[in-house]
């Protein structure tokens, strides 16, 4: 099948629209909550109650350990963090986009491969999108906010390459087990960083809106995200379903402009559409290439 039915369709659509607007969630949550005692909830019910109905996939605990620090504290640790008053929203979910590339040259460091031309390419546009966003920080957007994001994007690409050594496992329920390993670190370390006076108070005056944004993480951005976009992979070529996955940075720079006010000048467009443009020549140009070659 080389396309979409238009009912998957909108199911794709409603994952990349949950992932997009999550980031504007997050700035809601943090208004109240400490950044890692964030983090530690979020995982803590992406874990529970699920874990009671989902069976531990077959892999071993080493890998998914290895998972759940890495996109639990790596990735979304230092994400909150940053968005913590270090990086806009909008920019935070173009930017964790990167993992792509940092996928890819990860994965060939290891395996020894080059570059292709078209990767070369798209890794070009991306890097004057990102030049152009470091030459317009500021209080909102700073330098260590930049850093951060990109580390956690980092963090993600390594996820990645961790749960792909783990082929034709259920990708929900491996996400679910893996937060078991996400937690312990973050509660650690928000003891450490956010204290324990601060951790408490954030808990215990929680309001409604806090909650919920803490819920849409576990159960929206996780359970379901994961649930839909392993549903479409599992029938449709990767190379069908990935590109919708561009969208997720036009959701989160959207949400943020109309939720949260973001301004959106002509400089975050650029970089958004230059970002945007080197995801997706690295989605469509494997395509071309068997094109060619056939």
């Amino acid at each position: 099948m080389s396309a979409l039915t238009w009912r998957h369709a909108l199911l794709a659509l409603a994952v990349v629209a949950v992932w997009g607007t999550n980031f504007a969630i997050i700035k809601v949550a943090l208004a109240h909550l400490p950044p890692l005692t964030f983090a530690a909830l979020r995982f803590t019910f992406a874990f529970l109650p699920a874990a009671f109905f989902l069976k531990r996939p077959a892999v071993p605990w080493r890998n998914l350990a290895a998972y759940g620090v890495l996109i639990g504290l790596g990735q979304f640790g230092l994400l909150y963090i940053a968005l913590k008053g270090q990086i806009s929203p909008g920019l935070a979910s173009l930017l964790m986009q990167s993992q792509v590339f940092f996928t890819i040259g990860l994965s060939m460091w290891l395996s020894g491969e080059r570059l292709k031309r078209f990767q070369i390419a798209a890794l070009g546009l991306a890097v004057c999108g990102l030049v152009v966003i470091l030459t317009h920080t500021d209080s909102i957007t700073t330098v260590l906010g930049l850093g951060l994001t990109l580390l956690a994007a980092m963090s993600w690409g390594m996820g990645n390459l961790v749960q792909r050594a783990t082929p034709e496992v259920d990708s929900l329920a491996y996400v679910v087990w893996a937060s078991l390993f996400s937690v312990p670190p973050l509660v650690i370390l928000a003891l450490v960083f956010d204290g324990a006076p601060a951790m408490i108070e954030g808990v215990v005056h929680a309001d409604l809106k806090t909650w919920a944004a803490v819920f849409y993480q576990s159960f929206g951005n996780t359970l379901f995200g994961y649930t839909a976009w392993g549903f479409l992979l599992a029938r449709y070529p990767t190379g069908v379903v990935t590109p919708w996955a561009l969208l997720v940075p036009v959701f989160g720079m959207g949400a943020s402009a109309i939720f949260l006010a973001e301004p959106l000048p002509l400089w975050k467009l650029v970089a958004a559409g230059l970002v945007i443009g080197g995801l997706a020549i690295n989605v469509v140009g494997p395509r071309l290439q068997l094109a060619r070659q056939g």
